[in-house]
């Protein structure tokens, strides 16, 4: 039987509390939403976290017990801990897997692995998202047809700050005009990255299956293949070498 993906769903989870509109398509908080599209699957075993937890429902045992982590931030980036963020970019190093949702292009863990601003245009707006699928072959576009549609989502254009991806699956086209790299992956480290660019929050966009089923894909794709911690061994040799071997390894340089 193959092992289960251990998935962990972190959210800000303050619009959900002090916006009515957002509380009212999101009762339970966006995370439990997203969350809820990956419960029922035998091979994926789903928990949420959130901002307002000690340290933010991150600590080094949840993390390391954690395959992949995804991420929804929006309006208190600047309220996640350095250590936090830390902690989170050296487990996607060492082989976590991180999926992270819309407004966490601007989160400090996201903006951390691109080394980029990952800056953008934006409109909240009465726009029709089409979400193009450029990679059918790719195991996150799996049962997603040619294209989708949201019929209302804030609206994210292009110049998109962050560095080539290493594949990219999905643009979208808005209706006033914007087209945007809105499904991308990368490789750090030992961990795969996958960006997914819909979720306004005052939008019901967790709710479509084309996206719940999106994430799932995602998840799967992303979880890890090894975890090797970071170091700097002193390794010894694998033969054996000559007892002169540190003299005898460099060149003599003469002078005259």
């Amino acid at each position: 039987m193959t092992e289960k993906i251990h998935a962990r769903v972190w959210n800000e989870f303050r619009h959900e509390k002090k916006n009515p509109q957002v509380s009212g398509i999101y009762p339970h908080g966006m995370h439990e939403a997203i969350a809820d599209g990956l419960r029922g699957h035998g091979d994926i075993e789903v928990s949420t976290a959130w901002l307002d937890q000690p340290e933010h429902g991150l600590s080094e045992a949840i993390l390391a017990a954690t395959d992949v982590l995804l991420w929804w931030g929006h309006m208190n980036h600047g309220d996640v801990s350095d250590e936090v963020v830390e902690r989170v970019r050296r487990r996607v190093l060492e082989g976590m897997g991180l999926v992270v949702l819309h407004s966490g292009h601007y989160s400090k863990i996201f903006k951390a692995l691109m080394g980029t601003t990952c800056s953008l245009k934006w409109r909240e707006s009465t726009d029709k998202e089409r979400l193009w699928n450029i990679a059918p072959h790719h195991p996150i576009t799996q049962g997603i047809s040619e294209y989708f549609e949201i019929p209302a989502e804030e609206m994210y254009g292009e110049p998109f700050g962050i560095p080539t991806p290493d594949e990219l699956i999905f643009i979208s086209w808005f209706t006033g005009g914007e087209v945007f790299r809105s499904g991308a992956t990368w490789q750090r480290g030992n961990g795969r990255v996958f960006y997914f660019r819909p979720g306004h929050e005052t939008y019901p966009t967790y709710h479509q299956p084309e996206v719940r089923h999106i994430i799932l894909n995602a998840v799967r794709w992303a979880r890890p293949t090894v975890s090797i911690p970071d170091g700097c061994p002193n390794a010894p040799a694998l033969e054996p070498l000559p007892a002169d071997a540190e003299s005898t390894s460099r060149p003599t340089i003469g002078f005259r």
